[in-house]
């Protein structure tokens, strides 16, 4: 017997029934009637030679901008509407034209650079000594092994801290955001954060196109360095970055001094300053001889000044002595000078004694 079901009952079973036998289906298709609703409702077609399916999807789920004309491969879940329309619910999609890539990286590109996202004065100076980094790649990946293997050359005693994460494919991009949102929230666990990936086609490097992952690398609060692919790539990432390494390689060696280089520069640096001391003190020397040949003149000279005040103070105790008056005839008279007193009398070579017969007054 047919059973005899409500809209409501037929769109429910329909999309159980739908639900049970494909839960998600991945769709190629060219995009057709491409139209974003309100502001946060993503409307497409996807179409081939004979048919075309409807797709619906959120805007925030768009990682990289569509247009109409661009071959896509979208993973979705097929849905009956409550109105009675077939569509698809796109959860994520890829685009599968080399072209279509292209066009869309150009279109992200644009955009991102109306919104200033790509400007040099939004980029930060790295930190001048760098101590503790912070590196979000895959522990397996050639990149990340020369990425080490320059830093040990280059210097010692650096704290690396790795995020092992997938560095291509779905999901690669998620958990690269996921992962410098972990570093980015631990205070003081990293001077500078790097992203590491080696080289690879446009396709491979895709995770690094990836419009939430770039903004992830502008909001940043560690300084971001990028070494992703070889010197010919370019990535979106790379441009947003605060600096950008051609190369893993070259990534260490932006970050590091070269413990080669630092050495030749403190040995010259110390047979340098050995010379300046050298003729520093050869100069003291001959100072020191100048000024012990001035104090000497000095001092001869304070010298004489004082023999000459000696002489004079001799000559002139010469000239108060008695017994040289008394050489030149003179006599010293002590006693009684008055009438029938009596006298010492002092000569050079005699004392006398006499009796003062008169006394007067000279005139």
């Amino acid at each position: 017997m047919t059973p005899k079901l409500s809209v409501s009952q037929f769109v429910a079973v329909t999309n159980q029934m739908l639900e049970y036998a494909y839960p998600s289906v991945q769709v190629e298709g060219e995009v057709s009637g491409f139209k974003v609703n309100q502001g946060k409702y993503v409307f497409f077609d996807l179409k081939d030679a004979t048919a075309s399916v409807g797709c619906f999807m959120m805007l925030w789920q768009m990682r990289t901008p569509l247009q109409d004309g661009m071959k896509v491969v979208v993973q979705a879940r097929p849905k009956l509407t409550q109105w009675g329309k077939f569509s698809l619910t796109v959860d994520n999609f890829s685009l599968s034209g080399e072209g279509d890539i292209k066009k869309s990286l150009e279109l992200l590109r644009q955009k991102l650079t109306k919104e200033g996202l790509f400007d040099i004065s939004r980029k930060r100076p790295l930190p001048d000594e760098i101590v503790k980094i912070a590196v979000v790649s895959s522990k397996d990946a050639a990149g990340y092994a020369d990425f080490i293997k320059i830093l040990n050359e280059r210097w010692g005693g650096l704290e690396i801290q790795l995020a092992h994460v997938q560095v291509q494919g779905e999901g690669a991009a998620d958990q690269i955001i996921k992962a410098m949102g972990y570093f980015n929230a631990q205070p003081n666990l990293a001077d500078v954060l790097v992203l590491i990936r080696g080289g690879g086609s446009k396709q491979d490097l895709a995770a690094f196109n990836d419009e939430l992952l770039v903004r992830a690398v502008a909001a940043s609060r560690l300084p971001v360095i990028t070494g992703i692919g070889h010197e010919t790539d370019e990535t979106l990432a790379d441009l947003v970055a605060d600096k950008v390494a051609s190369t893993p390689s070259n990534a260490a060696q932006l970050i590091t001094h070269d413990k080669n280089t630092e050495m030749a520069f403190v040995n010259h640096a110390t047979v340098r300053l050995t010379e300046v001391i050298a003729k520093a003190i050869d100069s003291k020397r001959t100072e020191l001889r100048a000024d012990i040949g001035e104090l000497g003149q000095y001092m001869t000279q304070q010298l004489n000044v004082k023999l000459d005040y000696v002489k004079q103070q001799i000559r002139l105790a010469e000239q108060l002595n008695p017994e040289n008056t008394l050489k030149r005839g003179y006599a010293l008279l002590t006693g009684s000078v008055v009438s029938g007193g009596v006298v010492n009398i002092t000569t050079y070579d005699k004392l006398i004694t006499a009796e003062v017969k008169n006394v007067t007054k000279r005139k």
